[in-house]
């Protein structure tokens, strides 16, 4: 199993949405979401750059072929993994539709706007649908990210009970350590049970909704 590999580019293959990295001479081939490409053109991270990528294998019977998935962070993997369990989204497809940010498609999931949603290439208003019904309520996470840029600040130290631990990941998430502190105090203050980190980003996630109004 491949998790991630550092290495120097060789190829390019834009219009395929393609990488190659060599890794100590040994040259893998991996398919990036269109995102991750715009950003590597954004950075001007091209052959001959050294990068380090995040990685999703995936093989299985009906495609013996190992095929590789390449993000740059680690939440836009893991937010890739969620995508992929919905019904009619398979690898491919999953990393053919992120035309957008990772937040971008986070929060039409939460908001439930298939109109955003069938934008993204290969993704029907049927396959829209069963990604609303299949993960609305678990994209607070993604939802809250400060991704526009595709970088991420470092996450702030973990300290004692679950109201700063909520912090920590709205700061590791790109949100100012002092505005991620009034949110959670602000979400705290009306879930009915504060003790769940899941319930609090929902609620900091419905709390930036409201302020965005």
């Amino acid at each position: 199993m491949i998790n991630y590999l550092s290495g120097t580019i060789r190829r390019v293959y834009k219009e395929e949405a393609r990488v190659v990295i060599d890794v100590n001479g040994v040259g893998y081939e991996l398919l990036l979401p269109y995102f991750v490409m715009r950003s590597l053109e954004e950075d001007e991270t091209g052959e001959g750059h050294e990068v380090e990528m995040e990685v999703y294998y995936h093989a299985s019977e009906r495609q013996p072929k190992p095929l590789l998935v390449g993000f740059r962070k680690e939440f836009e993997r893991t937010f890739f993994e969620r995508l992929i369990q919905v019904e009619d989204v398979g690898v491919n497809t999953a990393a053919r539709a992120l035309v957008f940010s990772v937040s971008t498609v986070a929060r039409a999931i939460e908001e439930g706007n298939t109109d955003l949603l069938v934008k993204m290439p290969g993704i029907g208003k049927r396959t829209a649908d069963k990604m609303v019904a299949t993960l609305r309520g678990k994209m607070a996470e993604w939802a809250l990210l400060r991704d526009e840029g595709y970088t991420a600040v470092p996450a702030a130290p973990r300290r004692g009970n679950v109201l700063d631990e909520v912090v920590s990941v709205l700061v590791n998430l790109g949100h100012r350590s002092a505005e991620a502190q009034q949110k959670v105090e602000e979400a705290a203050a009306v879930v009915s049970n504060p003790g769940d980190p899941q319930e609090l980003l929902r609620e900091v996630f419905r709390i930036e909704r409201g302020s965005s109004e």
